[in-house]
């Protein structure tokens, strides 16, 4: 079995679709993906192409899928700063209703033996939960408590949007990094596991992509097209931002 793990797309449609194409070449058998499709510039569009896959999906949600379907019965989290909080309302009011009950259906994991690869547990940030922050440079010594326990040979994550495939004490955990909002090097970044683990990068059409952004009602699509597409932040800020934040 090959599996492609696509995390945080962030209802970037263009570099899904560019995404998509690649997987279809490469003879993936099931598609996971690990949160956070929302929000983002075309959260509707997004969700049809993945319903429409002609390849098996499976789903976790992600912070953000949850928050998005909080906001529809008004509950996000109002300790979101601003800009944040309205990406989440708007992209809330683009679902329908069957959208939001099929998000909110998501897991928070998923476990799937791979041929080659052992068992894998599929988590959006960590095995507790969908918000803690780490990178490849936290600590192994600090990771561990999450990941001793963990009965699987391989954890793949996403949430801080940079891939990496590093060891915390038994566990090898990968980072599948990000489809559509990418820190450091431009493009969609996801990971193709069986039956190795292969980290992979995506090019696509960026500044067609981030004209077709801009032309969205997102209410940051000028912010999203420059950073998300054209300009990605470097990884060494990211790094040292998420540093500064730590595990909690």
């Amino acid at each position: 079995m090959r599996i492609a793990a696509l995390y945080d797309i962030h209802a970037n449609l263009p570099a899904l679709d560019a995404v998509l194409a690649e997987i279809r070449r490469a003879s993936v058998d099931l598609i996971v993906v690990g949160g956070d499709v929302v929000p983002g510039p075309m959260p509707r569009d997004t969700i049809d192409t993945l319903q429409r896959l002609a390849i098996p999906a499976t789903y976790i949600r992600g912070n953000g899928d949850r928050e998005v379907v909080a906001a529809r019965h008004g509950a996000e989290t109002l300790t979101l700063p601003a800009p944040a909080l309205e990406a989440i309302r708007w992209s809330a009011a683009q679902l329908t209703s069957e959208d939001a009950r099929w998000i909110a259906g998501w897991p928070a994991t998923r476990r799937v033996e791979i041929d080659g690869v052992g068992r894998v547990l599929f988590c959006h940030a960590t095995p507790r939960n969908d918000t803690d922050l780490f990178t490849r440079v936290t600590p192994a010594d600090v990771l561990r408590p999450l990941f001793d326990d963990v009965d699987a040979d391989v954890v793949v994550c996403g949430h801080t949007h940079m891939p990496f495939d590093r060891e915390v004490g038994r566990t090898r955990v990968v980072n599948a990094g990000s489809v559509g909002m990418p820190f450091g090097e431009p493009g969609a970044f996801w990971l193709l596991l069986g039956p190795t683990v292969d980290l992979r990068r995506t090019e696509y059409d960026a500044d067609d992509a981030a004209d077709r952004i801009r032309r969205t009602r997102y209410p940051q699509a000028d912010q999203f097209a420059a950073a998300a597409v054209l300009r990605p932040p470097p990884e060494s800020d990211m790094l040292e931002q998420f540093g500064s934040v730590g595990l909690r």
